[in-house]
């Protein structure tokens, strides 16, 4: 997976969010209404979203998926393809006969095209709080004709979340983390959709000191000094697959080795995917989480 491009693309998408006016309503409502009509569901789905392709597997809608882009690596069974979302190719998408693509950002017009050849579309943008990832879930149900199916994965996932949350023990100040999403050094801050599943964990960004305005989105690009000298509780490295990022690594890094993390063994290494996607395998992102920091003790 190239993940400094899906920085790029979560730097960008939370800028634009940032910018918008503050009575856009942003990821939480598909575009274009939902089929009511069993003849109106869709049965030729393209998704060029991991995160929409989880989805549709999860609640159901695989069966109705044909083809999927490049970087839907999750269930095994979707039917992986060459297509990108990040550079979507009209005529490459259409060979599929899609009667429904769904996307993650209209990119190049794409939806217009699309639009003009009678395609519908569903577009998720990147999820801002997990309200986000419950409607965005709802609402691929309900357009491919899932909506029991929907519910039941959007309750399951408040029960699991609310068990988890449950387990995480009070404590007189917050643990504080560096969450890194490339080895450039971008990271995330506690008001970012990742933030907030930390924060449920009890956990504070040590980005938040690089974006307090929000002027990055909440995705500011850290120096190794910031992180230095933050000396954060815990490390957590969601670039392991994309850049080979590992303790290990970390301690070689100049300053690094004197990180209380790197000293105590306080370095947890993610699943790129499951921590920069926003669908239901937030569950599993969160669950890491809150079993990491279980093992210090409460002052």
């Amino acid at each position: 997976m190239n993940k400094r491009i899906l920085t790029a693309l979560l730097v960008t998408a939370a800028l634009a969010g940032a910018c918008a006016d503050d009575s856009t309503d942003v990821a939480t409502e598909p575009a274009g209404p939902a089929p009511t009509e069993a003849a109106d569901l869709p049965q030729r789905i393209v998704s060029l979203s991991p995160t929409a392709t989880e989805m549709l597997f999860a609640i159901g809608a695989g069966g109705q998926v044909v083809a999927v882009d490049e970087q839907s690596n999750f269930p095994p069974e979707a039917p992986t393809t060459d297509l990108s979302g990040f550079n979507p190719n009209l005529e490459a998408i259409t060979t599929y006969q899609p009667d429904l693509v769904v996307l993650s950002g209209d990119r190049d017009g794409l939806v217009a095209g699309l639009e003009t050849l009678g395609i519908e579309t569903i577009v998720n943008e990147v999820a801002v709080t997990l309200d986000d990832t419950y409607d965005q879930i709802a609402g691929l149900a309900i357009a491919t004709g899932h909506e029991d199916e929907g519910a039941e994965v959007v309750a399951g996932m408040r029960r699991d979340i609310d068990a988890l949350v449950a387990r995480v023990p009070e404590r007189p100040e917050p643990l504080t983390y560096y969450h890194e999403l490339d080895d450039t050094l971008y990271s995330v801050t506690s008001d970012t959709f990742i933030g907030q599943i930390y924060a449920l964990a009890g956990l504070k960004s040590v980005a938040d000191a690089a974006d307090p305005t929000g002027e990055f989105g909440g995705y500011p690009q850290l120096s190794p000094e910031l992180v230095v000298d933050a000396d954060p509780d815990f490390i957590f490295l969601a670039d392991t697959k994309c850049c080979g990022q590992s303790a290990e690594t970390l301690a070689q890094r100049p300053g690094f080795e004197t990180l209380s993390a790197v000293a105590e063994g306080r370095v947890v290494a993610l699943d790129d995917d499951i921590a920069s996607r926003w669908g239901p395998r937030v569950v599993d992102f969160l669950a890491t989480v809150v079993e990491a920091t279980a093992t210090v003790p409460v002052a």
